[in-house]
């Protein structure tokens, strides 16, 4: 690969040296992740588009919608801290950020929907590798240059001989020390700043260096527009399955699906049960099986719709038709799930996990109907609703904090009943703790309440969290635990 270092890319190399700096202190400083993150993605992409300024980008209506929530995203670890989203965003918000790039700098003419987009984009990662490997390669040819040959062959083998010194007088330095203490003193009296370097020194400093050359090699290798000769999308043929091995499979499942809607109308939505079984435990009993199988309805729809070949329009229909009965009853499934959730929180209390399955079904519903609409209208896409459909669920469901929900019906069924689980919205995140102030002003009598929230108090009181930490959402709580008045 060719590579040539202009004044552009000068200035591109110190800005991610900035860039390298601020990520490593934003993740690398030993604490929770908070409105560093924020600031992080919003300092990546002034430099980003400062590069590309006169870039003509592509799919740019899909590129705005997936940056957006790239930035809500962003924010969530300012706004909220609910533990799950603060780890799965460690690897979603990075994937984004890589499928963006590549997506707005990508050709035109190219379907980002299409498994060959994957292709491409992996393609576009190892292009940076080798754009990062060549400019090693520059660096080390512009150093020979220039130079008498014999004189850096010297300097070269004292550079040797000086990094394998290094840890051998490490070694000896420490055995003399502990040798002699008039020896130690007089190496312990060297001035502080003779020793600037030390093990997390070395560790920050190669941190930074990764991530600038991750930055600067990924965002070089984009605009280099190393793929010429993949500007005309290859053509995949996917296998096809007959479409009579589709039908006998849909008929028997159907069958089994149709026996089992039955049973559901006639005892479960009828409101009557038999045999020894409470509401709640039917509902416990059977809720994650019929998600399980919900989903396993949901593959075989998208496998017939992607890969079945018809030979003729009646086969297309009868497909059509079972395909029909397939959703419709993996409707009724997920409405049975649902409704025994709701009875199991009833029963049980309200969870962060509860909610979020309860969110994911109302997310399934959507996906359902979409998909009952491909079946009869081909041209649809499948993968593309999937994809910003999911993108807009996971984002709303990051930013909307789920455990306000959650904290805000376990009150209410504090009011109405009696049980609360103090223990679980404590461990919660801040937003239970918040919960719980609300709670202790309404009722200071609750067993074990006083208790949890002086300890919170202390733990407010001796809080100290660097600038990168600041979440509103525990700024808040800290800032009513210290005022509250017990």
């Amino acid at each position: 690969m060719e590579t040539k270092i202009s004044k552009s890319d000068w200035i591109l190399l110190c800005l991610c040296l900035l860039l390298g700096i601020l990520a490593e202190e934003a993740f690398f400083f030993g604490g929770e992740i908070g409105i560093s993150y924020f600031v992080f993605i919003v300092t990546f992409y002034s430099v980003f588009f400062w590069r590309y300024r006169r870039y003509p980008f592509s799919h740019q209506r899909l590129g705005y919608l997936v940056l957006i929530c790239i930035w809500l995203l962003s924010t969530s670890y300012y706004i909220n801290n609910a533990k799950l989203f603060y780890v799965l965003n460690l690897l979603v918000i990075p994937g984004l950020v890589i499928f963006h790039l590549v997506l707005v700098t990508s050709p035109k003419s190219w379907q980002w929907n299409r498994p060959v987009f994957v292709s491409y984009l992996l393609s576009r990662l190892m292009d940076a590798l080798k754009y990062n490997a060549a400019l090693a390669a520059l660096f080390g040819k512009s150093l020979r240059q220039g130079a008498d040959h014999n004189k850096y062959q010297v300097w070269r083998k004292i550079l040797i001989g000086i990094l394998i010194s290094v840890p051998v007088l490490a070694v000896v330095l420490n055995l003399l020390m502990s040798a002699d203490s008039q020896f130690e003193r007089l190496i312990g009296g060297i001035p502080q700043w003779f020793r600037v370097i030390d093990s997390a020194s070395v560790f920050r400093l190669i941190i930074i260096l990764i991530y600038t050359f991750a930055f600067f090699g990924f965002m070089q290798s984009l605009l280099k527009k190393q793929l010429k000769a993949c500007q005309k999308e290859p053509d995949i043929q996917l296998p096809q399955i007959d479409a009579i091995i589709a039908i006998t499979v849909l008929v028997i499942i159907n069958a089994v699906y149709v026996l089992f809607t039955i049973v559901q109308f006639k005892y479960f939505f009828a409101g009557t049960l038999q045999g020894d079984f409470t509401f709640a435990q039917y509902a416990r009993k059977g809720f994650f099986e019929l998600l399980f199988v919900t989903l396993i309805n949901l593959s075989i729809t998208v496998f017939i719709l992607t890969l079945v070949k018809h030979a003729t329009n009646g086969l297309k229909r009868f497909t059509q038709l079972m395909l029909t009965i397939l959703v419709l009853s993996s409707a009724v499934m997920l409405s049975s799930a649902f409704l025994r959730m709701g009875m199991y929180e009833e029963a049980y209390g309200f969870t962060f996990t509860r909610v979020l399955v309860h969110s994911f079904m109302i997310f399934l519903v959507i996906i359902f109907t979409y998909t009952l609409v491909k079946i009869w209208i081909e041209k649809l896409s499948l993968f593309h609703f999937y994809f910003i459909t999911s993108l807009l669920y996971y984002t709303a469901i990051t930013v909307i904090d789920l455990d306000k929900i959650v904290v805000k019906e376990n009150i209410a069924r504090y009011e109405t009943s009696g049980k609360i689980d103090l223990h679980y919205l404590n461990n919660l995140s801040y937003t239970g703790v918040l919960g719980l102030i609300e709670l202790y002003h309404k009722d200071q009598q609750v067993k074990d309440l006083k208790g949890i929230l002086l300890l919170r108090k202390d733990e407010a009181l001796k809080s100290i969290a660097p600038w990168q930490s600041y979440n509103w959402k525990k700024a808040q709580a800290f800032d009513e635990l210290k005022h509250l008045d017990f």
